[in-house]
């Protein structure tokens, strides 16, 4: 049956004759015979930008293979090292370069590293098409590049000649850096097709708003949002009790640079409420974690402890308050303060003593009711969030770039977990006044956090809400565990009481069956489709591993962030797919980028698994090729309107 006329007609806009649209369908279904390109999966970056940017730079290790390949044992180990650091961070390179050769001298290694990086740039666009790597490249240099990537005859004099020109010129007219510059961030742009970050960029490290920056100069990148980015997400958006969160935590770790640094939030209303109402109290557990060791933190620690005492009061009143709004999520347990009894002076929760019971800010009549200088401070903090140009782009990033769950070649992507119930059934909760589970959970909790963002009224404010409960609530696919118990483990001595147990999944989803039975709520082939997710550090050094249920399921948080690495044994993983199969990669702590730079130091990579098939893996065969076959066919019945005179050619 013909498309509907009033399609092709808007179709013809583009392609207005036959000619026009017989060009498209031969470069669509050339398209379509390239290799498939290369997605790298990665998770749980929690702000470590110098390991993220490297990544990034060096492709988790293929730039270097490409190296391999194409020099082989034709090229040194200290060349290849000299190579690798010039693609990864040429502007850096070639200055240091310049400060140790003469003249002729650097002549000479313009012209062998041009010849080399060419050499490279070519390895990796030969399976995209001539018109997608010119899209790439930067309109000063595309008609040279175009004609050094594409000359493959040298053998034949007078191309070599025509050739060595070029360079030639390229030098003499001292556009030698900038044209290795251009090539080098060609080799970047191709060989990481697209990139999957599978949940929590923010927390813990300093560098979560670097991150985001590199992100942005991504070509195509998508996150499926974690724990932590709800977290700042709800922040960002307005949530005070989130806020709190975000503050509380970069504090309690030391992370303070990503706050003031990267968004420029003014923290010193916060360090004067702290003096005023805590000048004189040691804070003793409020010391920030580490900081002995942080010369940095050595002189503000006392400053750094009443901040952090005062924002975690400040969050569980703002909690409580949230919490008693919404008697539907059933988290009166969460709602900590009332349990607070004033005796003689001194604090108890429910009988048992606090290890702090300095709590001058609480009314024993109404515990979560903030005095009016925590609430002009709340107003003063959320006013330098709403004003910070970068943090509300980098908001709007994370919703555009975004989603709780992604489904894309065979691959089922989420952050934590698809509540279960014990016996692998999906868990039904209440999603703002729906009830759902499985995937119909999952795209009502997108729909909520968008709705947070985008909504108006009542609606959006219940959904900002509910982001706090996404940050702790025991069916929330972001958490999924009984309770989140930091008022516990702040104040208790009882361990016991600190205790979070997690939902079903964590358990469960390390069975084959559990997980063909979510990948077909998905849409999926339970037989040949793979779940990736992170938010569980994988304790190499216990001797898990992060291929689970026979190959199904891919855990990825292999500890990318510094300070999980001593749990993990490793630095990360990346989950590389590419024409031939799929690879995981297991990193090494990274050195630093000055020795990278030096040196050609990199980060250390081990292929852990290499699942690889024999037949090759087209775009005909992805997502985007079934996008594609779809286009081809419109305009062949475009084509055909054309031809049988429905439509008059212009």
């Amino acid at each position: 049956m013909m498309t509907d006329e009033r399609y092709l007609r808007l179709l013809s806009e583009k392609f207005p004759n036959s000619q026009a649209v017989v060009t498209e369908l031969v470069n669509l279904r050339a398209i379509l015979s390239l290799p498939k390109g290369t997605e790298h999966f990665v998770s749980d970056l929690h702000g470590e930008s110098l390991a993220f940017i490297h990544m990034i730079k060096n492709a988790s290790g293929v730039v270097r293979r490409k190296v391999d390949e194409v020099y082989a044992d034709h090229m040194s180990e200290e060349d290849k090292r000299a190579l690798c650091a010039l693609i990864y961070y040429p502007d850096e390179r070639i200055e240091l370069i310049r400060h140790s050769l003469s003249g002729e001298e650097m002549e000479a290694w313009y012209r062998k590293m041009i010849h080399q990086v060419v050499d490279i740039a070519r390895a990796v666009t030969i399976k995209y098409s001539r018109s997608k790597v010119h899209k790439l490249l930067p309109a000063d240099y595309a008609y040279i590049i175009k004609e050094l990537l594409h000359e493959t005859n040298l053998e034949q004099h007078d191309r070599q000649t025509y050739y060595t020109a070029i360079i030639d010129a390229i030098i003499e007219t001292g556009c030698a850096d900038q044209l290795l510059i251009a090539i080098c961030y060609l080799i970047h742009s191709l060989t990481i097709d697209t990139l999957h970050i599978v949940g929590d960029i923010f927390d813990r490290g300093p560098g979560a708003s670097k991150i985001l920056d590199v992100l942005s100069t991504v070509r195509d990148y998508d996150i499926q949002w974690g724990n932590h980015d709800i977290e700042w997400m709800g922040a960002m958006n307005g949530n005070l009790a989130l806020l709190a969160t975000v503050l509380r935590v970069s504090i309690r770790y030391a992370n303070i640079e990503t706050l003031e640094e990267g968004y420029g939030i003014n923290l010193l209303p916060l360090a004067n409420f702290a003096m005023t109402v805590y000048g004189t109290d040691p804070c003793t557990i409020w010391q920030t974690k580490d900081f002995e060791n942080n010369p940095r933190l050595t002189r503000s620690a006392q400053l750094m402890a009443k901040m952090h005492k005062a924002i975690s009061i400040i969050q569980f009143k703002l909690e409580g308050q949230t919490v008693r709004r919404h008697p539907e999520w059933h988290m009166d347990h969460r709602a900590v303060l009332e349990h607070l009894t004033l005796v003689d002076g001194h604090w108890t929760f429910d009988g048992a003593p606090l290890l702090d019971d300095n709590l001058p800010t609480i009314r024993p009549d109404d515990p979560y009711a903030l005095s009016q200088e925590e609430e002009d401070l709340m107003s003063q903090l959320w006013r330098s969030f709403r004003k910070s140009e970068k943090m509300q782009r980098h908001l709007r990033m994370l919703y555009e770039h975004g989603s709780l769950y992604l489904v894309r070649n065979g691959f089922l992507l989420y952050h934590a977990a698809i509540p279960l119930n014990a016996d692998g059934s999906f868990s039904e909760a209440e999603v703002c006044g729906k009830r759902v589970s499985g995937k119909a959970l999952m795209d009502r909790t997108d729909e909520i956090i968008r709705q947070a963002y985008y909504g108006k009224g009542e609606s959006k404010q219940n959904a900002l809400d509910y982001m706090l409960y996404l940050w702790e609530g025991e069916f929330s696919p972001l958490y999924n565990k009984d309770k989140m118990t930091t008022f516990e483990r702040y104040f208790l001595a009882d361990k016991s009481t600190h205790e979070e147990k997690k939902g079903a999944y964590f358990s469960l989803a390390d069975d084959e069956k559990v997980c063909e039975q979510i990948l077909t709520e998905f849409g999926l082939d339970p037989k040949s489709g793979r779940i990736v997710n992170g938010h569980v550090p994988v304790r190499t050094i216990k001797g898990e591993t992060p291929m689970r249920a026979n190959g199904k399921r891919f855990v990825i948080d292999g500890g990318f962030s510094k300070p999980y690495q001593e749990k993990t044994g490793i630095a990360g993983y990346t989950l590389i797919y590419n024409s031939h199969g799929i690879q995981l990669v297991e990193h090494e702590s990274f050195e630093s980028r000055e020795q990278a730079i030096l040196s050609g130091s990199d980060i250390h990579n081990r292929t852990l698994l290499q699942d690889f098939s024999g037949k090759r893996i087209r775009i005909k065969d992805t997502d985007k090729g079934k996008e594609l076959l779809g286009q081809i066919d419109s305009l062949e019945q475009l084509l055909r309107a054309y031809q049988t005179g429905l439509l008059r050619e212009r």
